[in-house]
């Protein structure tokens, strides 16, 4: 476990050891940032309108939200992973509705869209998560928390379960508060970068008004969780993988989702760019846009479900050919379950009424 903290003399510390021994040690609600998205149903409807203008064209112009080539590099392998806690896990939720575009694909992951601090329509992968009120997605830090314009949260955020060129067959459901690691929205640290977000209901449209399509997990099912479990373990890892390698080569067009599967690194992996000290890697050779995907950790081919044990954060060329090879993720232990712990029980609503009002 990695902690950074602003001593007395204000220098920067980032060391488990360390910061574990000095008193007044930061507890678990401390290491929680939330921040609103759609605050209301009158901005959650506007969000949804942006997206769904013109038979969904916003969404068609969306690419993937690329990294720097420059970031792609060879990750550093060292040490063995020491969980801050108990291992624990939470079980999945099936659903009842919906048929997936793809059997062998699990119905919970689908895209985030977002509009970045460019103004260019940007997409990511994630996945619905179980949650009480059926309404939580988990994705990458960097697919929520606006790291290049310094705002709290990306602009006119929206998650789309079972996305397919251009169609939203459960609907689009609008971020309404974003759950993430203080280090990560305060210090860009990456060893923490996941995020949780509650959504609204979902909202669909039968061709001449919006209607409510009902809660997330209802539709789609969600996805488990796990936490400090132990490393070296096969995951089966989904994500939209869409930009170009290094080598300028595109291979995927970010249209339907890709697949690995392998064993995580049994060591630690360290990306000093990035301030990683505590990533697992896979063996991958997939490009940005897979960002935020879910990695399953027991994952069942019949009933399409596992346990989130990671979401794809970086990228690497392991064997120096400009090409991806490897993905990495943070390591989820109990703070990663705390982030999870205060968002999971946190209620959103509806924003549309039956007959296509907005729902006060």
């Amino acid at each position: 476990m990695k902690r950074i903290l602003l001593p007395a003399g204000g220098a920067l510390l980032a060391t488990g050891l360390v910061a574990a021994s000095l008193s007044g040690v930061a507890q678990a609600a401390d290491d929680i940032a939330k921040d609103p998205m759609a605050t209301n149903t009158k901005a959650a409807y506007s969000v949804a309108a942006f997206w769904m203008r013109s038979n969904f064209a916003a969404l068609r112009q969306a690419t993937s939200y690329t990294w720097d080539a420059a970031d792609v590099k060879k990750v550093v392998q060292k040490g063995g992973y020491s969980p801050d806690g108990r291992p624990g896990q939470t079980a999945p939720q099936s659903s009842g509705s919906g048929k997936s575009q793809n059997v062998n694909l699990p119905k919970t992951i689908g895209k985030v869209f977002f509009v970045d601090a460019s103004g260019k329509y940007r997409w990511c992968s994630a996945t619905s998560i179980q949650s009480n009120y059926r309404n939580l997605v988990a994705t990458a830090g960097h697919c929520v928390y606006d790291t290049d314009g310094n705002r709290d949260v990306l602009d006119r955020w929206v998650f789309v379960p079972g996305y397919y060129q251009g169609k939203a067959p459960w609907g689009i459901y609008v971020g309404k508060q974003a759950f993430t690691h203080y280090d990560f929205t305060t210090y860009e640290d990456y060893d923490r970068d996941y995020a949780f977000v509650t959504v609204y209901n979902g909202i669909g449209h039968d061709g001449k008004k919006f209607v409510d399509a009902g809660r997330l997990g209802d539709n789609v099912g969600g996805q488990g969780i796990s936490w400090n479990q132990p490393s070296g373990k096969p995951v089966r890892a989904f994500g939209y993988p869409y930009a170009p390698h290094p080598d300028g080569n595109k291979v995927y067009s970010g249209v339907t989702p890709k697949t690995c599967y392998g064993p995580t690194t049994g060591k630690k992996v360290g990306a000093s760019w990035l301030k990683i000290e505590e990533h697992v890697g896979l063996k991958c050779a997939v490009t940005p846009g897979y960002d935020g995907g879910p990695w399953l950790k027991n994952y069942s081919n019949s009933k399409r479900l596992g346990y989130v044990n990671g979401v794809t954060s970086t990228f690497a060329d392991q064997d120096g050919n400009d090409r991806i090879d490897w993905i990495t993720s943070p390591y989820f232990d109990g703070e990663t379950a705390d982030v999870y712990n205060a968002a999971k029980n946190v209620w959103s609503g509806k924003v549309v009424g039956p007959k296509g009002e907005l729902y006060k």
